[in-house]
């Protein structure tokens, strides 16, 4: 019965051990990081990319006036 006891209480501290790492949650906030990063730059571009296109589009107009 002792053995079985031993066996047990390794085992909750293996799994304690297991659930107190951060790993995987240091790894998952990264993730989430890098990727709401990424979106802002997409948006970011998307919108500086359509007031440079108004800007020379009224640049054009301008030198085709010339």
């Amino acid at each position: 019965m002792t053995g079985l006891m031993i066996s047990m209480v390794s085992f909750i501290a293996g799994v304690k051990d297991k659930m107190e790492s951060e790993k995987g949650a240091t790894a998952t906030e990264y993730g989430l990081l890098v990727g709401l990063i990424a979106l802002a730059i997409t948006f970011g571009v998307t919108a500086f990319g359509g007031a440079l296109n108004t800007f020379f589009d009224g640049l054009a107009t301008t030198v085709g006036t010339w």
